[in-house]
């Protein structure tokens, strides 16, 4: 499956490639940085340079097999582009991201948008807050 999506992709498959969009489609996490999918690799015993796995998944936003985000950490983390707009949670104490789609959002944006003049291209919603776990360990401690 993977050679066929980095076909379609319009990239010549390679083993680096293969190897990182396996990891990127397995993992429990749907974001990670290029770090994650780094050491993943040498986990599993791979000798793919670090240079190697930021280029690959930089070439992989080009081609549109996944999606860049840039959370407040300051630090960059892919997550697969399977299609379908969603905005992001971002946890400030533990960094856990969670995925969520709201129409009403969507269409207070787009009319926002279109009472402003602007004809959106794109954007990006990242609501951030203490998980509830988080909030459970800080009442424990309180």
């Amino acid at each position: 499956m993977e050679n066929q999506q980095i076909k379609q992709a319009g990239l010549k498959v390679t083993l680096p490639r293969v190897k990182i969009l396996r990891i990127l489609e397995s993992s429990d996490q749907r974001h990670l940085s290029a770090e994650d999918v780094y050491k993943e690799l040498l986990s599993n015993g791979e000798e793919i340079g670090l240079a190697t796995v930021y280029r690959v998944l930089t070439q992989f936003e080009g081609a549109g097999l996944v999606c860049r985000q840039h959370f407040e950490s300051g630090q960059s983390v892919f997550e697969l582009n399977r299609g379908g707009h969603h905005d992001h949670l971002v946890c400030v104490k533990c960094g856990k991201v969670v995925e969520f789609v709201d129409e009403v959002i969507e269409q207070r944006q787009r009319r926002a948008a279109q009472e402003l003049g602007f004809a959106v291209a794109d954007h990006s919603l990242v609501i951030y807050g203490v998980c509830n776990a988080c909030a459970e360990d800080q009442q424990d401690q309180d």
